[in-house]
């Protein structure tokens, strides 16, 4: 399984580097059955977090082409007024720091990432995953609509208003699109597609090296409606 993980202007880093890690972990205790790469829609290019100025380098151009996982993070940034609509024109102009999520999501429709994201969604040989706000930048792309999928609790009304079935839990398997929530979700969703993807004895030495127990149960749209307590 080869991983792409999407970086953008204002970009949340934990978002990346929690993923990068336990699937790069994984790669290694497979003896090489996981590669993982930083990418960005322009090609390789210093990507600037939204948090402190933090960098990471994108070594190549995003392949939604290519089988395996494209992995898309959230941003970071302030959490922004009630008014700050994440659309295009919340992410007009150019990028800089000190901005609200909203707009750092909204930008990334004035972006190519978009189109690419599209057609890595329509590759059947393509799982598209998600950490906190990267579901957001899907879903207004308007490719989620009709979908389950989560992000960071803060964010579920908006995904809701997507045409989104939001679902509050940590990790929201959908088939070929897995969404984590909250930023540290990450770790989980790294695990669970180790689990998934290469097998649960992988996934479990990975969760023993990094001291880390996943929680919650992975949400799938499966057996029957629970009842009201």
């Amino acid at each position: 399984m080869h991983v792409q993980i999407v970086l953008f202007d204002g970009f949340d880093p934990l978002d990346v580097i929690a993923p990068y890690e336990v699937l790069y972990a994984g790669g290694t205790a497979s003896a090489g059955a996981v590669s993982v790469e930083l990418v960005s829609a322009e090609g390789p290019r210093e990507v600037v977090s939204g948090t402190g100025g933090l960098a990471l380098r994108a070594t190549g151009a995003l392949d939604p082409g290519r089988a395996g996982l494209v992995l898309v993070p959230g941003a970071s940034g302030r959490v922004g007024e009630p008014g700050d609509v994440p659309d295009h024109d919340a992410g007009a102009g150019e990028w800089q720091r000190d901005e609200s999520i909203p707009v750092l999501l909204g930008r990334t429709l004035t972006t190519e990432l978009p189109v690419m994201l599209k057609a890595a969604m329509e590759n059947p040989e393509v799982t598209v995953g998600t950490v906190c706000g990267g579901s957001l930048v899907l879903a207004m792309a308007g490719l989620l609509e009709g979908r389950h999928a989560t992000t960071h609790h803060m964010g579920l009304d908006m995904l809701d208003a997507t045409g989104v079935h939001a679902v509050n839990a940590r990790v929201v398997d959908d088939g070929d699109l897995v969404t984590g929530a909250g930023v540290t979700s990450g770790l989980d969703l790294g695990l669970y597609l180790l689990e998934r993807e290469v097998g649960p004895r992988i996934a479990h030495a990975v969760e023993g090296l990094f001291a880390h127990e996943r929680r919650g149960t992975v949400w799938r749209n499966r057996g029957p409606m629970p009842a009201r307590f």
